[in-house]
């Protein structure tokens, strides 16, 4: 399992799982742009670059999902996929991959550190986020 949405009265909340680090960011961004609900375009693959510093690694996974949140709402695009170039605990770079869309059925106005939790359970990390709706 990738990730799940769990039950919150007026937000969007996931839980979200990896074997790395890596693979957690990856599986936070398909949680989140799943949960988008976007009327995708058929048009041409984009790729748009991203590269982000933080203080630690909460705050780097908080950073990189409203930097896609951003970007989302600027290029009306959705990402289905990140190459990382480089990745640590407090900074990545990498490309993302995505498609325009017509539109988004859901908007994630902000990514919140409301209840935000990062830790290793059994050699696989986990993370619960929660967005602002």
């Amino acid at each position: 399992m990738k990730y799940k949405i769990l039950e919150h009265k007026a937000d969007l909340k996931i839980k979200v799982f990896g074997k790395s680090k890596k693979e957690l960011f990856e599986n936070a961004l398909l949680g989140m742009q799943s949960s988008l609900k976007a009327e995708i375009e058929n048009s041409e693959s984009k790729i748009r670059k991203i590269k982000i510093k933080s203080n630690d690694l909460a705050s780097l996974l908080v950073d990189f999902l409203s930097e896609i949140n951003y970007l989302n709402e600027v290029n009306q695009e959705i990402y289905n996929k990140i190459e990382f170039l480089k990745f640590s605990d407090t900074e990545l770079e990498g490309k993302i991959f995505g498609n325009k869309v017509a539109r988004f059925g859901l908007i994630i106005k902000g990514v919140t550190y409301h209840g935000l939790e990062i830790k290793k359970n059994k050699n696989i990390w986990q993370a619960t986020i929660l967005f602002d709706i």
